[in-house]
């Protein structure tokens, strides 16, 4: 994934290869606000701009925080599918309708919405998750859990996501 970190001077508008990796656990406030860890945060960074990042729902009760660009790729491989298949409208429908485009403040948080800190069942504790071009959000009991159900099938899931694809 390619990303336009926010460098200064003659750097600035270089692409850089950068993929988000960790886990962060981090405490959720009483106002919904999140703390970023700057090697996340960075890659939302543009010289000159607010920093702003897309939050959705996710997969397995998460939710999913893009960088503007991956959000826009996003956008595009959906719009690359048929217009006419009832799960790309059904999907389309329910991912957008519940995005909404957030402003990393100063101190490097987030405010999660309301709607989506219930969607995705948020307590006071959460997980940051790096995953390639997004970052993951969990609450830190669900995250371990699944980590515990995933973990054992580690090999046969690493087997599957490398075999060719027809």
């Amino acid at each position: 994934m390619w990303i336009c970190l926010g460098l200064s001077g003659s750097l600035w508008g270089k692409m850089v290869n950068k993929l988000l990796t960790g886990k962060f656990a981090r405490a959720i406030d009483e106002k919904q606000r999140i703390a970023v860890p700057k090697k996340l945060r960075d890659a939302f960074h543009r010289e000159g701009e607010s920093a702003l990042a897309y939050v959705a729902p996710g997969t397995d009760g998460s939710l999913s925080i893009y960088t503007e660009d991956s959000f826009s790729r996003l956008a595009d491989q959906l719009s690359a599918a048929s217009p006419n298949g009832q799960d790309v409208r059904a999907f389309s429908r329910l991912f957008f309708s519940q995005a909404e485009c957030l402003e990393i403040d100063r101190q490097g948080r987030i405010r999660i919405p309301p709607e989506l800190v219930a969607h995705a069942g948020l307590e006071k504790e959460v997980m940051l998750v790096g995953v390639r071009d997004h970052i993951e959000l969990w609450d830190l009991n669900k995250w371990e859990k699944y980590v515990a159900q995933q973990q054992a099938n580690y090999d046969s899931l690493a087997e599957s996501a490398f075999s060719p694809r027809p």
